[in-house]
This record gives C-alpha cells, sequence and structure tokens, in this order.
C-alpha cells in the first residue's frame, strides 16, 4: 500500500468519497480549497492508494497561531471529516502517518473528527459532552410540520404576522449573510470568521451550497449558509440579530432551512454539535433533533493536548471584552484569530 501526502489525483480521491458509506461533506477535496482559500490554512491531506486505486482518506489541516500553537486537525470549522478507508489495516496506517506528520510540523496534537471513535492505541476521546444534533426528514412539508414541537409551530406563526420576507440565493445575499453574522458573533464574544470563507464555500461547493435571508423593512435580521450532501442538509452558520428576537425571525428562518431539505430530498438534517441540556441544544430538540455522541480524538504529541474551548477560564475575560468592542473592528480583527483556532 501507498501513502502520499497532498495527493493531486483528486478526482480519484473524489470517486472514493463518494463511494464510501461513511463519508461526510467535508471529506470531498473542495472542502481543502474552501479551508486554504477562506482561512488560509495549511492542507496535508493523506491518501492511501493499492494496486492504482484509492482506498483511504483522511484531510487534514495544520493550524497555526501565536496564541495557541500549531495543531493537526481532520478538518477545522467542520462537525465531521476523519478517516475513511476500506479496512481496519488501512485506517491504522493512516493514523500512525497522520501522528508522524504532526510530529514532523511541531504540533500540539492530531485531532481526528470521526463519526465513531478508531479504537487505536495512540487516539484518547476530545470531549464528551458535545452531541451531534440530527432530524429524521419525512418527504413532505406538510408531515414536517407536524413533526416538529408545538411551541416550535406557534412560533413560526408567531413570525408570519411580523411581515418578514424570506429568501433563498447565493454570492448576491453573501454581503447582508455576513452583516449579520459579524455582529451575531460579536454578541457571542466569539472572533468572526472572514468573509472569504463563505465565498469559498459558494464557490467551490456551487449547487450544493446556498445562503437563506431574513429581511424586515429591507434590512437583514437573520442569515444561514446551507450545504447539501448525498441524503444530509447541514446549517454550518446561522444567525440572527438579537435586537429582533421578539419577531421569532429565527424560527421562521429555520422551518424554511428544514423545508429547504426536504425540498431538495434529504432525509437527515444536521444542525451541528450542542452540550445536552444547553440552551443551543433545547433549542434544537424543538425541531425533532436528537442527540448522538460524535467520535472526536486526540493523539497528544507535545505536552497535555487540550483544543481551546469558550467553557476554559481563561477565555471567559477575553468573551467578555470581545462583546463590548464595535463590530466593524471584530470584523477586522477576529479573522487573523480565528483562522490559528481549530
Amino acid at each position: 500500500m501507498e501513502l502520499a501526502v497532498n495527493s493531486t489525483r483528486l478526482e480519484a480521491i473524489d470517486r472514493f468519497v463518494d463511494a464510501h458509506d461513511q463519508a461526510a461533506a467535508a471529506h470531498r477535496t473542495a472542502w481543502i480549497d474552501i479551508l486554504r482559500t477562506g482561512l488560509g490554512q495549511h492542507p496535508l491531506t493523506l491518501s492511501a492508494w493499492r494496486d492504482g486505486q484509492t482506498v483511504g482518506y483522511l484531510p487534514l489541516v495544520l493550524t497555526r497561531s501565536v496564541l495557541f500553537g500549531r495543531r493537526l486537525v481532520s478538518l477545522p470549522y467542520v462537525n465531521e471529516a476523519g478517516i475513511l478507508a476500506d479496512e481496519p489495516a488501512t485506517a491504522a496506517r493512516l493514523v500512525e502517518r497522520a501522528i508522524e506528520l504532526g510530529r514532523e510540523q511541531r504540533a500540539r496534537y492530531v485531532e481526528l473528527r470521526n463519526r465513531a471513535p478508531f479504537d487505536g492505541p495512540a487516539l484518547q476521546p476530545t470531549r464528551t459532552d458535545k452531541l451531534r444534533m440530527t432530524a429524521a426528514l419525512p418527504d413532505h412539508p406538510d408531515a414536517l410540520w407536524k413533526q416538529i414541537h408545538s411551541k416550535a409551530r406557534n412560533q413560526v406563526r408567531k413570525a408570519e404576522k411580523f411581515d418578514l420576507t424570506l429568501h433563498f440565493g447565493g454570492t448576491e445575499l453573501l454581503d447582508a449573510f455576513y452583516r449579520v453574522f459579524a455582529h451575531n458573533m460579536r454578541d457571542l464574544g466569539t472572533p468572526v470568521f472572514p468573509r472569504k470563507l463563505f465565498a469559498a464555500m459558494l464557490h467551490y461547493l456551487g449547487n450544493d451550497a446556498e445562503l437563506c435571508l431574513v429581511e424586515k423593512d429591507d434590512r437583514p435580521i437573520a442569515a444561514a449558509l446551507l450545504t447539501h450532501f448525498r441524503n444530509t442538509t447541514e446549517v454550518p452558520s446561522a444567525s440572527a440579530l438579537r435586537q429582533y428576537n421578539s419577531t421569532c425571525c429565527n424560527m421562521l428562518m429555520y422551518w424554511h432551512l428544514l423545508k429547504r431539505a426536504v425540498e431538495r430530498e434529504a432525509t437527515v438534517f444536521d444542525f451541528g454539535r450542542s452540550s445536552e441540556g444547553s440552551g443551543t441544544y433545547k433549542f434544537k430538540t424543538q425541531w425533532s433533533a436528537a442527540g448522538a455522541p460524535t467520535g472526536w480524538q486526540l493523539a497528544p504529541l507535545r505536552g497535555q493536548a487540550k483544543p481551546p474551548t469558550k467553557e476554559d477560564d481563561q477565555f471567559a475575560l477575553a468573551i467578555r471584552i470581545w462583546q463590548k468592542l464595535p463590530v466593524w473592528f471584530t470584523r477586522l480583527a477576529g479573522p487573523p484569530i480565528v483562522r490559528g483556532i481549530p
């Protein structure tokens, strides 16, 4: 078996991904271009070949930051993009080579965002408190409406009384989407991703990525990014302006996001990760989402490895300060910070 780093045989890798039943959207090689172009990150992808055929793939990106150090991650920003292999021996070899690359790159750790944990002696769980929240979708919006909780239905009806307008589209909605997104990230105390990340997703994913925008009196007040892969629709980013919470604009938007997924014949809606019992967890369960453990794993390489999280005490003060900064400043200062956070 041959292993390659940053193979140029991308079409063959994509054919392998398309045929693998455990593949996620972020396994497509387009995501390497997205993260390179949109975040300026350094890819170190691994692929395994046997008799000229692709038999394994592990997309990796090296994140580098003065604040957070060097980390080799599969993949930053996304919820799932771990090991794909034809057999356990191939998967083990990919993990072994990823750890070698991590050491060569002086990374603090290698993080694999698998769907289910891989039984490897060098790997340990990253976090066990986060659940992947997904909802099974019916084949018609009427059945979907009956499936969601009555509280959610009531809030959608309330939103419909505020004369809100909703649009789906592409790059023509990007500026409006980003204004809402950047403002919401500031309110959350989180450095904002650069606009070019979302531009790259729309470009490289083509018809499999789209934006949703909610407006009131021609002002954008809620926005989301949708991506589609096989039978699954995901929402990598969604935001709403807090001063418009009384309009339930976020509830209206999510109802239409779910309807859009049904229209595209998706059978699974992926809400992303949440801690059990948290506010986001309760929000997602209104839409009939259920949680399942994630398979994220670490291979520590230098000292005690621990990914940065909002729950860390060292970030509590920084979050409070960030929330008080002007939005225009966070749009300038955020991207150089967040590109180094896995």
